[in-house]
């Protein structure tokens, strides 16, 4: 167990700890303790692969365990969220469908011996969706009234912007792994 996955490790123990603090009501400071622990636990997929590629430490766990820990902690965020109205539910809807999409083409790819790396759309849509998360987990605009509306408008904007990459990326990894549907004819 080496150091990157023992921080993938810890993204993933960090994910009870953040619902916690974000859903049960009257935790004082709940919410900026759960917007601490997911800047945190984001944060650690940036570090824990750097260190990897660094030092030579990219081990078939961690292959397999980092992309299913920022899965958990992002869904997990997201679904957190639908019982407080702060995202639509068709974003969430489409955007684990393509998460799901995304898992089985990697299996498949694995089980004929390819690894299928992260494409400029995906890591794009991953920044932005870690950023909207992180703005709906803060809900300025529950703080701030008086500047409700343009925060509001914000907040939809970044949800829209995730969504729409959420699509780009899916058809963008469906195209250039498309060798991957070939296999299975």
């Amino acid at each position: 167990m080496n150091l990157p996955n023992k921080i993938t490790l810890l993204r993933v123990i960090l994910i009870p700890f953040f619902l916690i603090f974000y859903m049960v009501p009257g935790i004082p400071a709940g919410k900026w303790i759960a917007f601490i622990i997911f800047i945190v636990a984001s944060l650690s997929d940036m570090v824990d692969g750097k260190i990897a590629r660094k030092y030579n430490l990219v081990t078939d766990f961690g292959k397999f365990m980092d992309p299913l820990a920022d899965k958990i902690l992002v869904c997990s965020a997201m679904i957190a969220m639908l019982p407080k109205g702060r995202i639509m539910a068709w974003v969430v809807i489409v955007i684990i469908a393509r998460e799901f999409t995304i898992s089985g083409f990697r299996l498949v790819a694995a089980d004929n011996g390819k690894v299928i790396a992260a494409g400029m759309w995906g890591k794009v849509k991953t920044a932005v969706t870690m950023v909207m998360l992180v703005v709906l987990i803060a809900d300025l605009g529950a703080d701030f009234p008086g500047f409700s509306g343009p925060i509001r408008i914000a907040e939809l904007i970044l949800i829209y912007v995730s969504a729409i990459l959420t699509i780009i990326s899916l058809i963008d990894y469906l195209v250039h792994n498309k060798d991957v549907i070939a296999t299975y004819k």
